[in-house]
């Protein structure tokens, strides 16, 4: 249980580091709101056409007699919008780190040289280009897994009882160690460390993992909240990531003179 409190002070570290540090902030915030803009495009358009793709989709029913044939293609459409949101909450992050590589990079830098003894940070020294590959390529299998079981947690949510209680906590669990593995490839990944490493060391800890990332899905819920979160979660799995790793850091991260952003 101390590793949960522990993964949740790394959380609220984060938020105060950028909070000190407003001008890596405001840079932060770009590459959500752009996701933000287009994840709700696309929530609306399934909104406003679901009902004709599910007809579409299912050319068999449309001899069904009233009312099966539209509560038949009106449970489907539930269906579908539901696993739209939840596949918004697992690629949210993906996508936002994708779009804010340079960013994000940028930021977990500097709060590696804040907390660093020496004041100095790992490079990958690989081109950018490289690096946009790399995150690509182990976001979409880390978004392979994360479907895999949300696929597997939608189906245990039509048992009765089990399906209404157990089932959305354990989802809110899995999905919040999937954004602490993206959260904290930033920093690992500038440091060579491998998807299938990355995955072991968090799950050798998976309390503390839990205690950053439960809390962290919860508030990504909510797509705004999100946005504003995003570049203190990514500071806050930097911390995180030096811990897992048993990196020295100073007592606390150091207080900013100038809190514009150097």
């Amino acid at each position: 249980m101390r590793d949960l409190g522990a993964g949740f002070n790394y959380l609220l570290q984060g938020q105060r580091w950028v909070a000190r540090h407003g001008k890596q902030y405001g840079f932060g915030l770009i590459p959500g709101l752009i996701t933000l803009v287009l994840y709700a495009a696309a929530l609306v358009a399934l909104a406003l056409w679901g009902v004709d793709f599910v007809a579409w989709a299912t050319p068999f029913a449309d001899d069904w007699s009233s009312p099966w044939l539209g509560l038949f293609r009106g449970f489907l459409t539930v269906v579908l919008f539901a696993l739209a949101l939840l596949l918004s909450v697992l690629t949210f992050t993906a996508v936002t780190l994708l779009l804010g590589q340079p960013f994000y990079e940028n930021l977990s830098e500097k709060v590696d040289r804040d907390v660093s003894p020496d004041g100095t940070a790992p490079e990958s020294g690989l081109p950018l280009w490289r690096e946009l590959l790399i995150s690509a390529r182990d976001s979409l299998r880390v978004l392979a897994r994360a479907g895999l079981w949300g696929v597997l947690l939608f189906a245990l949510g039509f048992i009765p009882v089990l399906g209404q209680t157990a089932v959305p906590v354990i989802g809110f669990f899995v999905t919040g160690f999937f954004l602490t593995e993206e959260l904290t490839g930033v920093a690992l990944q500038r440091r060579g460390v491998e998807l299938h490493d990355r995955l072991a060391l968090l799950r050798s800890r998976k309390t503390l993992i839990w205690g950053f990332g439960t809390p962290l899905a919860v508030a990504f819920l909510i797509p705004f909240v999100a946005v504003f979160l995003m570049p203190g979660a990514v500071a806050g799995a930097t911390l995180m990531a030096r811990d897992l790793l048993g990196e020295e850091n100073t007592e606390e991260p150091a207080e900013a003179a100038d809190v514009s952003g150097e």
